[in-house]
Order: structure tokens, then sequence, then C-alpha cells
């Protein structure tokens, strides 16, 4: 690939066809839309449905216990929270480093970002028992306590992905208010006439925006690299046999990077296939993120043989249960050793070796693997927090878990709301950043606006 916003072939395609792709969604969201939503809508219901007998009945209605009081909940935190941290922070990297590439990306890495941290917020407050209780975490705040802090960062991580997500989209939303016109309907061209700002793509306005963009994109990562550190402190910690480790901080950061770039291409793909993005998003871009996967993942593997050898070599700090080992024999050997080494092999070593074989390394099946990672590292969420909250601390029996139908429910209903409201959010705005293609097209060819975009 040279240096424009995407990979090199013999087709072009002009700046008005990339501005009707990008506004297609809005105009024509197409007829497996509304079949597709319906099915993620009774999913999102049911979840719904599930969190409504929770509050009514109390925690009782989940697999909860007093052992093990921490479970699915804060995997699933831990979880969404680490794909929007892994699609906004991929989107400011690239963006900070000007890779040409990114331009065709950036908007789809960007609203994931933000659909998959507001739905990783909710778990806290699903988790409280009590939601009318959360204006009291604010009000009573222990500014030593992680929680609180955790509450803090998440909050501010969250209006800076909001910004983030918005400032590129400014431009476009004026494309929206010049070009829809009653298409759009009433509602939609107010949004636009607001959001815009009055933007006319003047060179001043372009030197602010691009600006304010390179500062938000420069502040996103330390801010993101904090709140998934301070969620690991959460479980750092607390002196609980396998979450006293100094390496949680950076081993929750390189997960979150991992399975949200898994995520972004996912996401990628399935709007790719959907709206006929061929000609701007190309086989090139997939084997990009897949690089910086297989980093990733390679990187992952080192924190969590690290964590696993210093401990098993020095078998301290694991409680015995009576005739269960230690926590470490139960991961390895034990009760949770086919959950394990399921996820080892089938969701780390498989993946990871298809983007690695070139025969392999195509796109369907960088989708396949970054879709096994996807599900692996949900299932790495929950070997995180359940064995060592189930490990016994004093000499007794094991603690017994199993998530109960109102919790996979509400899970599931999470998993759906992200392809869902990532459908709802590009029914409202442009699924390309057409600013950003065409900056880059532009910078590329010295052209004045009026030339070529080049396929992938």
């Amino acid at each position: 690939m040279g240096t424009t916003s995407s990979a090199m072939t013999s087709h072009h395609a002009s700046f008005a066809d990339l501005e009707d792709a990008a506004l297609e969604p809005i105009v024509r969201p197409g007829r497996l839309y509304w079949f597709i939503a319906a099915q993620l809508g009774l999913l999102v219901l049911i979840g719904v449905i599930a969190g409504a007998r929770q509050l009514r009945d109390g925690l009782g209605v989940t697999g909860l216990n007093n052992r093990v009081s921490w479970a699915t909940y804060e995997a699933n935190i831990v979880y969404f929270i680490g794909l929007g941290y892994g699609g906004a922070v991929t989107s400011a990297i690239l963006r900070l480093t000007n890779a040409p590439w990114r331009a065709p990306l950036t908007r789809l890495a960007e609203a994931m970002a933000l659909v998959t941290l507001a739905i990783g917020s909710l778990f806290p407050i699903l988790h409280l028992g009590r939601p009318d209780r959360v204006f009291n975490m604010m009000i009573h705040a222990q500014v030593g306590s992680p929680l609180v802090w955790d509450m803090v960062a998440i909050s501010t991580y969250m209006a800076a992905t909001i910004v983030f997500l918005y400032l590129p989209l400014i431009p476009d939303l004026a494309l929206c208010r010049d070009r829809l016109g009653p298409v759009a309907g009433n509602l939609r061209r107010a949004l636009y006439q607001v959001l815009s700002l009055g933007w006319e793509g003047t060179p001043a306005q372009k030197r602010i925006l691009e600006r304010n963009m390179t500062i938000v994109a420069v502040v996103i990562i330390p801010l993101a690299v904090s709140v998934h550190s301070v969620l690991a402190w959460l479980f750092a910690m607390n002196s609980r046999a396998g979450w006293n480790s100094t390496i949680y901080g950076p081993y929750f950061v390189i997960a979150a990077l991992y399975s949200g770039v898994a995520t972004v291409i996912l996401v990628v793909a399935g709007f790719r296939h959907a709206y006929r993005l061929h000609p701007y998003i190309g086989p090139q871009h997939f084997k990009y993120l897949a690089n910086i996967m297989l980093v990733l993942g390679l990187a992952y593997c080192y924190f969590t043989a690290a964590e696993f050898l210093t401990e098993g070599y020095k078998m301290e700090g694991f409680g015995e249960g009576e005739g269960a080992g230690s926590l470490l024999d139960a991961m390895l050997l034990g009760r949770y050793a086919p959950l394990f080494w399921g996820w080892a092999i089938v969701g780390m070593a498989l993946p990871l070796g298809l983007i690695m074989v070139p025969r392999t390394r195509t796109a369907p099946w960088i989708v396949i693997a970054s879709a096994i990672i996807v599900v692996g590292m949900w299932v790495k969420r929950l070997l995180i927090v359940v064995p060592p909250m189930a490990n016994p601390i004093m000499p007794t029996e094991w603690a017994s878990y199993w998530p109960s139908v109102t919790e996979l429910s509400i899970t599931m209903a999470g998993m759906a709301a992200v392809p869902l409201g990532l459908m709802i959010f590009f029914r409202l705005f442009p699924i390309l950043s057409v600013y950003e293609i065409e900056e880059v097209a532009e910078a590329a060819h010295g052209s004045s606006g009026h030339g070529t975009v080049q396929e992938g």
C-alpha cells in the first residue's frame, strides 16, 4: 500500500460515490435492516425483562452467593469496557501516527468504542442490586476506594470518547445537512443543523478542527490506560489469591487492546458486507489490523505465561481446599481446567495460528479468528473473576457458582446491543468519515477535492 487512504487497486471511486456510500445507511438501510434489528431488539428486550425481574426480586435470581459475590457481571464490566478501550485507542494511535489506511475505519472503530463503553457502564449498576443507590456512591464517595476512582475514570473516559467521535463527525454532519434535504426528515435535519456548528469547510475551520482532533487523540490514550488500570486495581488491590498481582494493570490494558482490535475487525467486516463498502475497505485493511492483533495477542500470551509461571514456581498465596488443591491446580488440572485449556487452545492458540499462517491470512479467516478471540476473551475474563472468588480462604470446600438464566439473558442482551446500537447510530450519522478520507486522498494526490478515492 502507498500513502492513500486505502489499499491500492486498479479501481477508483469518485468523492461523490464516497459520499453516497457514507450516506447510504441513512437513506437506504437495506431490506434486511429491520429484520436484523428486530432479532437483536428481541434479545435486548429479553435482557431488559430479566433485569426488571432482578430489580423486583433482588440478586437472589442470579447465581451469586455469599462465597461468590463477583462473577458474570464483573466479567462483563471488564469485557465491554475493554472493547471500548481497544476501539478508541486503536483509532487514536493510528491518527497520531498518521497511518493513511486508517481513514475508512475510524468512524466504525470510534462508534464501536462508544457503544461498548455505554453497555459496559450499565453492568456495575446491575450488580448493585439497588440501582437507586448509585447516587449514594457520588455523595458519600470514599476517596481511597478504587471503586470510586473507577467510576470517575469511566465517566471521564466516556466524555472523552464522545468528543473523540464527534469532532471528525462535524464536517460529515454538514454534508448531511446540505445533501440529504427532505429525505432526512425534519427531526434529523434539525439535528444536523445544530450539530454541524455552522461548518463551511473554510481553511480556518479545518485548522481548528485538526488541532482539536490531535489534542483529544493525545489525551484519550493515557486516559484509556488509566481507566483499565484502575479497573484492574479493583482486583489487584485485594489480597485474595489469584488477584494479588502487580502485573494486573498492564495485563488488563493489553487484553483490552487485543479484544478491542478483534471487535473492530468484526464490526468493519459486518458493515462492509452489509453496505457494500468494498471500494473503501479492502482485504489489506484486515491484514493491517491482523498485524496489530497478532502483536497484542503475543504480548497477552507473554503476560499470561508470566503470571502462571511465577505463581506456579513459588506455589505461595493459594488457599487450600479440601480435596480441591490450589487455585493453580484447579485452573490447570482441576475443575476449571476444561474451560482454561479450551480458552488457551481454541480461544488463543488457534486464532493466533490462523493469523500467522500465510495461507489463512485472508480477510475471511482473519474475521473467523477475530470472532474466536472475542468469545475466548470473554471466557478468560470469567476465569479471572470466578475461580479466585470460589477458592476458599479458610480450609473448607470450594464454593460453587453457575450463571443463572437471568445473568445469561442480560449478558446476551449486552452482546446484541452492540450491533443494534451501531445500526441505530449509522441510521443517523454517516458510516464513513468522508472528511478524513478526502483529506488523506487530497494530501496524497495534491487534489483540490474533485479527484478520486482509491479503493481497497
